[in-house]
């Protein structure tokens, strides 16, 4: 009698949440990230089947924990929001992120930034965008079938997924909200609301005041027998 060996078990694949790469290399760089990954936050806080991330790893493939990348924004339309150690494709719905931002440093080289549009382009993103804040360039593509292609008229273009517009401007560029308010940072969102508590103190200081001279009036009135009311 021959006795069958039981297969040993397959290994368990893990797919790290870190690539060892740091999320920036400069300042410049980080505030460009921050300010539209918040932004795109912000533009889509209802709607809880738009996901928004930074520098978090992609893996497509079920079963390979080489093939990814790591997008400085990426935006994926129906999956919910939430905390995730990396997007993991084939637990998603099979959903590919529709949108990536890359913003350059110093530190890319030509060969990685095609080798990422490689990935991006074989992977069914629909719109990936890169920008160079050192010397203030902006580039754009757009899927066409089954190809990533140049968007030739860059300034004043309106993302077809996003609805965002970008303007080519001086010192660096414009991005526009879809109700034509430009992109601001976290700091100056701040400095809004604090502009905003302090006019409503003021206002509600105003009306107290405002309500203490009419009650001295009537009090006044009331004394000289006169009914305020």
């Amino acid at each position: 009698m021959i006795s069958q060996l039981d297969s040993p078990p397959k290994a368990e694949i893990i797919y790290p949440e870190r690539d060892g790469n740091p999320m920036a290399d400069n300042t410049v760089q980080f505030r460009w990230i921050m300010t539209i990954k918040a932004n795109l936050d912000w533009l889509f806080a209802k709607d809880e089947q738009v996901f928004v991330a930074g520098d978090l790893l992609w893996y497509p493939i079920e079963n390979n924990n080489k093939k990814r990348q790591a997008p400085d924004i990426m935006v994926v339309f129906g999956r919910p929001k939430g905390e995730r150690g990396s997007y993991q494709q084939w637990k998603e719905e099979n959903i590919a992120p529709q949108v990536v931002f890359e913003i350059l440093s110093p530190g890319n080289t030509q060969t990685e930034m095609n080798r990422k549009l490689l990935f991006y382009e074989h992977h069914g993103v629909e719109e990936y965008y890169i920008y160079d804040p050192e010397k203030n360039e902006l580039s754009g593509l757009l899927r066409n079938e089954e190809k990533l292609e140049v968007i030739e008229e860059i300034d004043n273009w309106v993302s077809p997924r996003l609805g965002i517009r970008f303007q080519l401007a001086e010192p660096e560029l414009i991005i526009y909200h879809p109700n034509g308010q430009p992109f601001s940072s976290y700091t100056e969102e701040k400095e809004k609301a604090e502009q905003e508590r302090q006019r409503a103190e003021q206002e509600h200081q105003r009306a107290e005041q405002e309500h203490q001279r009419a009650e001295k009036l009537a009090e006044q009135l009331r004394k000289l027998g006169i009914n305020p009311e």
